[in-house]
């Protein structure tokens, strides 16, 4: 298992905490890194496919996160 920086592990922290509700509507979250200042995730299962993931993921995720941590700038889908 890599080792996560301090940025890494609350950025971690906070998508664990995301998870539960987005697995309630049939899709995931995936961290995948974190590199000058943006944090790249995967969204899985239905998170995927829906038309709202922008919305999600942008007015969602990508602000509670930063809300959390100001070193964030923005938070990025990485497709398959």
């Amino acid at each position: 298992m890599e080792k996560h920086t301090e940025i890494e592990n609350k950025i971690i922290e906070v998508i664990d905490k995301l998870k539960p509700f987005l697995i309630q509507d049939g899709g995931n979250l995936e961290f995948v890194k974190y590199e000058d200042n943006i944090v790249y995730v995967k969204l899985l299962g239905a998170c995927a496919e829906c038309s709202m993931m922008d919305i999600t993921l942008k007015d969602g995720i990508e602000q509670l996160i930063i809300n959390e941590i100001p070193e964030v700038k923005e938070v990025v889908n990485i497709n398959n």
